[in-house]
């Protein structure tokens, strides 16, 4: 089994759900993205969903636009990405990492080249946002070899037919994107979600993740009553923005203390 399939068994053995932050990769600085990754695990994260900074990602709101473009202003490629998680595992074997990004990046080099770079760097999952599963199995045949896992994004407005294709090529877990919109758009209708994860769950045993509209604990709480996950993003890179390198690590910890509190 993979990292993210044990420690969702793990948690579920202790009633307890998994809370994955947000960070971008490169995002104030390349020297630093490792020391929050740290800082988060420590803080109560489960598994770190970690961004590959790319200049047109259509998903993401503002916040995280900003985030990929002060990474880019660095330089920073999915090289640096690998890197980066390779780094991390000299001192953490056990949190999943995740990466999340856009095609092009990947194409760039090749899938095949891009699914061997992310074992070799120790990588658990990939959230690849303008991949569609119809066109992708491939690229998912070559991450399931290598027990990464796919994990695919459903929607509010994602047609039951479509959801069994996507659970069908899903491994890991589901992540239920909370809203219509971009990441940070709106607030989330709780009812809503409740409504669409409880018809997701008749049709697998996959975990389900929540994310896209987590600003704060109140909502973190509500949403893990109804998920497996909580995935918090433009919430943790806002703090990003907001801090310096003197209080970045203690501003995210305490974030991210909050929200493991009010999870659990």
């Amino acid at each position: 089994m993979s990292r993210i399939t044990n420690i969702f068994k793990a948690l579920k053995e202790k009633n307890k759900k998994a809370l994955i932050p947000y960070i971008t990769a490169g995002d104030p600085h390349p020297d630093l993205t490792v020391s929050m990754m740290h800082a988060l695990v420590e803080a109560g994260a489960d598994m770190i969903e970690l961004g590959i900074p790319f200049s047109d990602p259509m998903a993401d709101g503002p916040i995280i636009q900003r985030a990929s473009e002060r990474a880019l202003a660095h330089h920073v490629s999915l090289s640096h990405v690998f890197k980066m998680v390779k780094i991390f595992r000299e001192k953490d074997a056990q949190t999943p990492i995740i990466l999340m990004g856009y095609a092009n990046p990947i194409e760039a080099i090749g899938a095949e080249a891009f699914v061997e770079r992310a074992k070799a760097s120790d990588v658990d999952g990939i959230i690849t946002v303008d991949y569609p599963p119809e066109e992708c199995m491939q690229f998912t045949s070559l991450l399931k070899e290598k027990n990464i896992n796919s994990i695919f994004l459903l929607s509010p407005t994602t047609e039951l037919d479509r959801v069994k294709l996507i659970i069908e090529q899903t491994s890991g877990f589901l992540y239920y994107v909370s809203l219509k919109g971009v990441t940070g758009a709106a607030n989330i209708d709780i009812e809503q979600v409740k409504s669409r994860v409880a018809m997701i769950r008749k049709l697998t045993n996959l975990p389900i993740g929540v994310g896209f509209g987590v600003k704060d604990a109140a909502t973190a709480k509500e949403v893990a009553k109804i998920s497996d996950a909580i995935v918090v993003g433009s919430r943790i890179v806002q703090e990003i923005e907001n801090s310096n390198k003197d209080n970045l690590i203690i501003n995210i910890s305490k974030l991210m203390k909050e929200l493991r509190q009010a999870v659990n």
